[in-house]
């Protein structure tokens, strides 16, 4: 049995619907939000998710535009805490507004989510999904802050940067396939098969987009390559390299942010001498596959296919 289409343009109407203002600077970024697309990953883990538990698409519509509402409010923060120029190849809101405008309209972001989850039949249902929205931003923010005060600090370990990987991506990836689990008031088992399953696939995913960083090239990412290290970030291959022999050189090119025109390079050309690429892919493949067998408590379907097929992916994702 094949899985039907998931429902990902009556998501773009509803999101367009909730994010409407009469103030034209927050409905020009709500249009930008809607008009972006990209993969959309977290809706469709929100729908996959609903599938696999026996609920219905139309149960799954406002949890999955309040997941973008919360992942698009972060977007627009990070931008510019990163003074980033571009997102998805369009100007970044705060370039073509201002600080104010696009950290206001990611705050609106977040009000209409709170308004979205209010609004939910089940009172008990509303109250565990608030509950587990509040966690989830609060942690999307521990990690954000805990990624500058590492960088501050050279306090580069394996510890940290799984938490803060886990604030940048996992919580969120966690959020969307749990959030049906709270709504249906699925049993227990099956609530915390998701959650392992989220909090893996998450991990995966950003440590493959980190590995891509160091060891893919500028034409297949369409961005420069070593952006991590630039901001002082020492993700999962650079801390392998940190436990080597030259560690301490690599050291000093995170504390100098690579800023001499070679240091991307004899980053890369270290890790290919130590294997740390292999090393990682291996890593990942190991999470993949834990996120894979965390859903075997749950029953066979053309939704659980595509979830599993999702976190196995990671392991040959090139961008």
């Amino acid at each position: 049995m094949s899985l039907p289409p998931l429902p990902l343009d009556t998501f773009e109407d509803r999101l367009r619907e909730v994010l409407r203002s009469r103030v034209e600077f927050i409905e020009l970024i709500g249009e930008d939000l809607a008009a972006a697309g990209g993969k959309r990953l977290r809706p469709s883990l929100v729908y996959l998710s609903m599938r696999l538990l026996g609920g219905q698409d139309a149960q799954a519509h406002d949890l999955a535009v309040a997941i973008e509402l919360l992942h698009s409010a972060s977007l627009l923060h990070d931008d510019l805490l990163d003074n980033a120029d571009t997102r998805r190849g369009r100007e970044t809101a705060f370039r073509r507004f201002g600080n104010v405008v696009s950290v206001m309209s990611g705050d609106y972001m977040l009000s209409k989510l709170l308004v979205l989850l209010g609004n939910l039949p089940d009172p008990g249902a509303a109250q565990a999904l608030t509950r587990a929205f509040g966690e989830t931003a609060a942690a999307v923010c521990e990690g954000e802050v805990l990624q500058f005060q590492v960088a501050a600090y050279g306090e580069y370990s394996l510890e940290h940067y799984l938490d803060i990987i886990r604030g940048k991506t996992g919580v969120l990836i966690e959020l969307a396939v749990t959030a049906p689990a709270l709504l249906l008031r699925a049993p227990h088992a099956h609530l915390e098969a998701l959650r392992t399953f989220g909090r893996e696939y998450g991990l995966a995913f950003q440590m493959q987009d980190d590995l891509l960083d160091l060891a893919s090239d500028e034409a297949t990412l369409g961005k420069p390559v070593g952006g991590d290290l630039h901001e002082g970030k020492a993700t999962y291959p650079v801390l392998l390299l940190l436990d080597g022999p030259d560690g301490p050189e690599v050291r000093d090119i995170l504390e100098r942010r690579a800023s001499r025109p070679e240091d991307v390079e004899r980053v890369r050309t270290l890790a290919a001498v130590h294997g740390v690429f292999g090393a990682s892919r291996q890593e990942i493949a190991r999470r993949s596959r834990l996120a894979v067998q965390a859903l075997s408590v749950l029953p066979a379907s053309p939704a659980r296919e595509r979830l599993e097929s999702l976190a196995m992916l990671e392991t040959q994702r090139v961008k």
